[in-house]
């Protein structure tokens, strides 16, 4: 049967998973992440993540600035959501991330609006960014959605910070998985997002996603249908430990995974401040972490 997981699903599935995923954040406080922060959420007690009971959106458009192979003609749905498990000191969206004042609350059926307008305008897919948080309500939306004839593939656009019981409840939902790999150090993860977990939590959630979905699949037109595709942001000075995360992903992954060496970092938000961050990556830096993703044979996002 052609089209996304979701469809291949018994009617009702969907709805079981929002009822799951709820659970996990009521029964003894907010377990959904690994940060485990045990808020009462379901009282309007804000989490780690700065989000309480509700489903905040920053914003809703095709987007044509992600990975070619997500945009093809009509570009990718993004819609992103507001608040975030894991605060990067140098995140470009802190705006986003962690400004309450400028944030928009929606309800389910709102949400799915939004899903199905996005289709309506002809996307190639459902772009989920920073999703972790808020996957009780993104299951409730897309019930809903799927109910008024959703049939884009989903993508799930995370930092990497995800626990495996979460990512369990999207195995057959989720289609393209986006995860970031941000670092391979602990001391760096602390230094950057206060959250020495992170390289071993990433390392999980990877092997999960994987194990869901396996190696990207483009289809006819070259456009994204199903697999993982690996965000890798340099850093200055080595901190992302690019090397490492190459070694992981080939190994311990698969020799075919698709990888976007990205070289966008600027010292934005707190990193302005940092001596170890406060300064753009260099050419030479970034040409050496695109050499050994090249060197050890992984599929380049720009290129396939």
């Amino acid at each position: 049967m052609a089209g996304p997981n979701y469809l291949r699903l018994e009617r009702g599935e969907v709805r079981r998973r929002a009822d799951r995923a709820f659970a996990l954040r009521s029964a003894d406080g907010c377990a959904l992440c690994p940060g485990a922060c045990r808020a009462r959420r379901d009282e309007g007690e804000q989490g780690r993540c700065l989000i309480g009971d509700k489903v905040v959106v920053s914003s809703v458009s095709p987007h044509f600035g992600e990975e070619p192979c997500l945009v093809g003609t009509g570009g990718s749905g993004t819609i992103f959501f507001s608040g975030c498990n894991l605060h990067c000191v140098f995140c470009q969206n802190h705006d986003v991330s962690s400004r309450p004042d400028i944030w928009r609350e929606v309800t389910a059926q709102e949400l799915a609006s939004f899903m199905l307008s996005l289709e309506a305008r002809g996307v190639e897919n459902l772009n989920l960014v920073t999703p972790t948080h808020i996957v009780p309500e993104v299951l409730d939306a897309l019930d809903i959605a799927i109910e008024g004839g959703l049939t884009l593939p989903i993508v799930f656009n995370t930092s990497g910070y995800d626990a495996v019981v979460t990512l369990e409840l999207l195995e057959g939902i989720v289609d393209i998985y986006m995860p970031d790999f941000k670092w391979s150090d602990p001391a760096a993860a602390k230094l950057c997002a206060n959250a020495p977990d992170y390289p071993v939590v990433a390392q999980t959630a990877l092997r999960e996603m994987h194990r869901q979905v396996g190696d990207l699949v483009l289809d006819e037109r070259g456009v994204a249908i199903r697999g993982l595709l690996v965000r890798h942001l340099v850093l200055p000075n080595g901190l992302a430990g690019t090397a490492e995360v190459i070694r992981f992903l080939r190994e311990e992954i698969s020799p075919r995974t698709c990888v976007n060496i990205m070289d966008q970092y600027q010292p934005a938000h707190l990193a302005r401040a940092m001596p170890e961050l406060n300064r753009r990556v260099t050419e030479e830096e970034y040409d050496s972490a695109r050499r050994l993703a090249v060197d050890a044979g992984l599929r380049l996002a720009d290129e396939i």
